[in-house]
């Protein structure tokens, strides 16, 4: 025989591998395509999704209120007097307007 040629079992053997090669593609196939697979993958990328939302919104709201606390208070720690007194009284301001509406209202 020839270099090319194959015997009747190397032939068979190699149909055999082939045909269990393709009874694991198939396996692997029909577990992706599985309705319980494919809800769990969609159920993971959906947490992952909103995990990132949450922490893109949390890194946000913690600069803000950084920036915010900046302007209240100095690079040591001490509150800055000057623009903490005009917004607590603004916020008594709105507080004492706010009170005032409600009383009025109730008193039609």
């Amino acid at each position: 025989m020839s270099e090319g040629a194959r015997t009747a079992a190397q032939i068979e053997a190699d149909i055999a591998r082939r045909r269990q090669d393709l009874a694991v593609t198939l396996d692997e196939i029909a577990v992706r395509v599985h309705p319980v697979t494919i809800m769990r993958d969609t159920r993971a990328k959906a947490v992952s999704a909103l995990d990132h939302t949450v922490g893109q919104a949390y890194v946000a709201a913690n600069r803000a209120v950084s920036r915010a606390r900046a302007q209240f208070v100095d690079e040591d720690g001490a509150p800055r007097m000057e623009r903490v007194v005009p917004a607590a009284v603004a916020g008594a301001a709105v507080v004492v307007a706010v009170a005032g509406l409600i009383v009025r209202r109730r008193r039609r």
